[in-house]
């Protein structure tokens, strides 16, 4: 028995998946902010803002997977099969899951009980207080105290605004 499973830690293949994955939610919940941002200064209806959120995730993942399988494939000479490429579907999914909250924002704007423009600056509050989130699990796991889990958090909260600020200022 190795001694990551004595101690109840997970092994060092299994933290590299979940930070992998994590580093896709996060990359994904990035790209949806500056797609929210951009809807919201467009003139799309409901369908449409859904149908880019939806096609956004999709892409998102589809980019991520072909990515994946081309370089499994230029460092191992094979396509990924069996458990790698049950590894790369699960890393790569939180790429779909970004689309959720703005979908779910999205619809509750086309069941009328808020403007389409309320519903995409929610989703993106959404996903700024995602970012903030992570970050303050980072700090607190790092074992920064409270104090630096806020400022870590707050930083992250801070990229997503400011993506949103440069995606608001394009005029896109």
């Amino acid at each position: 028995m190795t001694e990551h499973a004595r101690s109840g830690a997970p092994s060092e293949a299994t933290t590299s998946t979940l930070a992998s994955r994590l580093k896709e939610r996060i990359y994904a919940t990035i790209t949806m902010i500056a797609v929210i941002v951009g809807l919201t200064a467009g003139h799309a209806g409901p369908a449409g803002a859904a149908a880019t959120v939806v096609t956004t995730a999709l892409a998102l993942w589809m980019a991520a997977f072909t990515a994946d399988q081309q370089a499994h494939r230029t460092v191992h000479r094979s396509f990924a099969t069996g458990s790698e490429l049950r590894r790369m579907l699960y890393v790569s999914s939180p790429l779909l899951s970004c689309a959720v909250a703005p979908s779910v924002m999205i619809a509750l704007a086309a069941l009328g009980t808020m403007s389409l423009h309320t519903a995409l600056l929610t989703a993106a509050g959404l996903a700024i207080a995602s970012l903030f989130l992570w970050g303050f699990i980072g700090g607190l796991r790092m074992g920064g105290g409270r104090l630096l889990a806020l400022i870590a958090g707050a930083v992250d909260a801070a990229i997503g605004v400011a993506i949103a600020l440069v995606k608001a200022g394009a005029g896109h």
